[in-house]
Parts: C-alpha cells; structure tokens; sequence
C-alpha cells in the first residue's frame, strides 16, 4: 500500500497560530435560521432551468457542450441578481465522448453477445481508444486469485502475443498503468474485469483518467471476465470488439462567488459540480446539488454580520464528470497563501436520488478505509450527524473514496464534508427500514442515463438533505473553530489502492 504525505502549505501556519486545543462542544448558529429560508421551491425553480437549458442544447449540460456554457450563464446571472460579483475561470481539459454504443462478441469457441450497461455485462472505460478488432484474447498474470498486480508491470506481458486481447484484473494500479503497459506490449485491445474480493461485482466504471493509450479498454464483470480467462486458458478465444469514441482539447469554466462579508481568513468552500454526462440532462447529478447551493448563496446574506462571521466562497465546478478537472484546477491555481485561508470544504453531489439515503462523508473514518480524511473532516461529518439526529432522521457515512470534487481539497489537507444520497449502488433491506423506498434497486436507476431529469428526483429526499446543508453552511459561516482546533500542520493521506484493488475514483469513475 501506497502513502502520500501531504505537507500543509507553510503559509496554514498563519491559520492555525492561535488555535485553541479544545474546540467547543456545538458552535450553533446565529441570526435567521437558513434552513428556513432555503426553501424546496426555490431549488426545483433552479431545477427546471437547468433541464430547460439541456432541452436546448442536445440534451445535456456536459461540460465543453453548449448545454454547460448555458448552465454556467444562468448561474452567474441568479448570482449577479443576488448582489454577488461571480468569477468565471476557464481550463482547458480532455474532453471524451462514446459515439456509439460499444461492441464487444465472443466470435469461438462459443459465439455470444455481451451487453453494454451499469447493470450489464461490460461498460467502456472512459478515455478509452478507438478500434475494431477481432483477436485471440491472452490472459496477462491472473493466476493471483486476488489478481493483484495484473498488468501492472512490463514483465507481467512477458511472452504475451502482440496482435492478441490482453484479459487484465483490476488491482494493484491505476487502469491506465494497465492500459498503456498492455498497448506497449501490443495488445490491440484491453478488458480490465472486476476484482473477485471486491464488494461490487458488476462491470467496472472504469476510466483512465485522459487519452493515455489508443486502443479499446472495457471494464466486464468478475463473472464475464474470470469466464473468458478460464476459456482462454483452455483454448483458443477469439473476441470481436468495437469502440467508436471521440477526443479533442477542449475548455470549461469553475463559477465562483464569495460573500460580502466574513473574514476572509477563515474562508469556507461550498461546492457542487455543474456539469452533466453527455447521456443525459443530469437533473439529479448534479443538478440537485448545484441548485440546492445556489439557493443558499442567494438566501445565506439575510444572516448579517453577526450569522457571516467567516467568508463564504461558493463553486459550481466544470468537467467534474471528465476526472474532477475543475476543482482540481481551482486548488491548483491558488498559492500557499491562498490556501492557507480556506478552512474547510464542504461538497453536495447528489441530493435527490429517487430511492435516496442520508449519507454523510465519512470524516472520521469509522468505515476504516484505506483514505484517512485530513483532520478536521470528522468535525464536519458530527455537523451533520448532530443535525440529522436532532430531526430524528437516520444517516449514514459514505466513503471518501475520491468520487466527486472534494477531493481535490483533501489532497492537499483541507478537511471536508457533504452529504449524497446514491448514485447505481442498489439499496439494501437495512436501509429501507431506515429511509423507505426500493430493496434491491439502485438509489439512482437513472445516473448517467437520459432519464435523469425532473422527474428522477425524489423531493422529501431533496428538501431534507438541503436542510442538512444549509444548517451546516450557517454553522461554520458563523464559526470554524472545532474544524482549526482538529487540524495539525502534516496531513497523512493513504492511497486508495489495496491488496484487494480498493477503488479510487475521479468523476463517478473508477480509475483503479
């Protein structure tokens, strides 16, 4: 197992000095209370706008489409109409786009057709190269039950066929690793199949994070892809698969707004990304965040100088669905000095999930996985848990796993915090009893998929979870003391990788 240490920018020093040892028990809130004057109405107000500018515009609000620079043009006008002076920051990015649907056919011993879906038996890997091949397909060093490693070094292809379809296991690396070491060593194509000690079996969500290799890359199930392995291994396979995709450079745009008041040394981030998949007009992802912060932002000044004790800056971010490019950009762009000034990052990325749960980032990391959030980040978890507990509504934690944008903000030791309410996991009997709905149906039967739109949301789900975000948005705007008393000047943050090929993800996309 990888670790990363994070060193805080010497310039957080000016942050910390001061700090109290003992953060006080709740720090509440003053002035109105916001979760009453963010009201469900303004934020499906916000809702029907951004579908409206995804019917316009082929559909979608994918970031480098016209639907996303239509998106970003409402949210800076609701702004602007709200008293703020909104920044527009452009980056260029890799954009991706699947054509067509992909092909992927056992031609021998046993020709058969396999299906392209979340709930399927392959999914694309995003960035993945075009081609249409037909070739024998080589197992590349699965004989690991845990396949740990395959594919990840060069050595892993010795005597592997140049011509032929490597079978890969997820694990040990990044899919790009693997990728670009299969090409090298001639494979016209890659199949990256599940892990078998991996808690989800289906088809891998996979991405490679940019346009690293130039051949097709799909990611099957464990049960597809361990079956084509022991067909392999028993005699010849010949596989046929075709990808029709696009590439090209091009720009996006982050939004961000600060408040009037606060000081501006105790800064704390509202984010939520803006951008949709190209599928889709992404109504709940992320529409029901986007909207739920842009509803704070225009009610968050009645709390005055007594409730805005500290500077809000709230972010809409783009291409969040290409990799986590727009946050990544912003954090990128701000010196030591910049980022010793923001305290903490709150990040809302799916609110109304039909089937929706409560669920918290996991701060504290009671779920024991391989990311420890930087200190800091279980105080922002108990903002929310003392909240939900206090109107008798049952949570959950959620893993940091590097799925949405506050991930850009943990790597480099700021804490954070947000809610989710689900996204293509199915829900289990447990969390019907706490949350209602749907046993054994995905808290998003519709994430990335045409039908995300209004009629995708559920609105109990919704108004209670963006209460829960604007009580916490008001609780830190009036103080962030128990958040500056947890931080400490090194930040220790374990990689996502495991001996059991953990995930790691980057824009609703796993890319190990």
């Amino acid at each position: 197992m990888r670790k990363r240490h994070w060193g805080i920018p010497l310039a957080l020093a000016g942050l910390l000095s001061g700090v109290v040892t003992a953060a006080p028990a709740e720090a509440g809130v003053q002035g109105p209370d916001l979760t009453k004057l963010v009201k469900i109405k303004d934020i499906r107000k916000h809702l029907v706008e951004l579908e409206r500018v995804a019917e316009r515009n082929g559909g979608n609000r994918a970031s480098g489409q016209p639907g996303f620079d239509a998106s970003v043009d409402y949210v800076v006008k609701v702004l602007k109409k709200a008293g703020y002076k909104p920044q527009v920051q452009n980056f260029d990015f890799e954009y991706y786009e699947q054509e067509a649907p992909t092909v992927f056919e056992q031609v021998s011993p046993a020709p058969a057709t396999y299906t392209e879906a979340l709930d399927g038996d392959f999914l694309t890997h995003y960035y993945s190269g075009e081609g249409d091949v037909t070739a024998r397909a080589v197992p590349v060093d699965t004989d690991d039950p845990d396949g740990v490693g395959s594919g990840c070094e060069s050595d892993d292809f010795e005597g592997f066929p140049a011509g032929s379809i490597a079978l890969i296991v997820r694990g040990g690396c990044t899919f790009a690793d693997k990728a670009a070491n299969a090409e090298a060593a001639g494979a016209v194509a890659a199949i990256i199949y599940q892990n078998p000690a991996t808690a989800d079996q289906g088809p891998v969500n996979g991405t490679l994070g940019g346009r690293v290799v130039d051949i097709p890359v799909l990611g099957p199930t464990y049960e597809l892809g361990s079956s084509l392995v022991a067909q392999a291994k028993a005699g010849e396979l010949i596989l046929h698969i075709k990808t029709d995709v696009f590439h090209e450079k091009r720009s996006s745009k982050n939004v961000i707004a600060d408040t009037k008041l606060g000081d501006p040394n105790k800064t704390v981030v509202v984010g939520a990304h803006l951008d949709s998949v190209a599928e889709g007009p992404g109504i709940n992802d992320n529409g029901s965040g986007s909207a739920t912060v842009l509803a704070i932002a225009e009610q968050i000044g009645k709390l005055g100088k007594k409730g805005l004790k500290n500077r809000v800056r709230f972010a809409w971010w783009g291409a969040e669905e290409s990799g986590l490019i727009g946050s990544d950009a912003y954090v990128a762009s701000l010196s030591d000095e910049e980022l010793s000034k923001i305290a903490l990052n709150l990040n809302f990325d799916m609110l109304g999930s039909p089937n929706f749960a409560r669920f918290v980032y996991d701060g504290d990391n009671s779920l024991g996985t391989p990311t420890d959030p930087p200190p800091g980040s279980a105080e922002i978890e108990k903002a929310f848990t003392d909240y939900f507990k206090k109107r008798k509504l049952a949570t959950e934690p959620t893993a940091f796993d590097g799925r949405s944008d506050y991930y850009a903000f943990i790597n480099v030791g700021i804490p954070a915090g947000g809610l989710f309410s689900g996204a293509e996991v199915t829900k289990t009997p447990e969390q019907v009893k706490l949350y209602g709905g749907t046993a054994g149906e995905a808290f998003d039967k519709c994430y990335h998929q045409a039908c995300d739109d209004l009629t995708n949301i559920n609105w109990t789900g919704l108004d209670q979870l963006a209460d829960g975000a604007a009580h916490v948005v008001q609780r830190y705007a009036h103080s962030v003391e128990d958040v500056l008393a947890a931080r400490t000047a090194t930040v220790t943050l374990k990689s996502t990788s495991s001996s059991a090929g953990g995930p790691e993800w980057r824009g609703g996309h796993l890319i190990r």
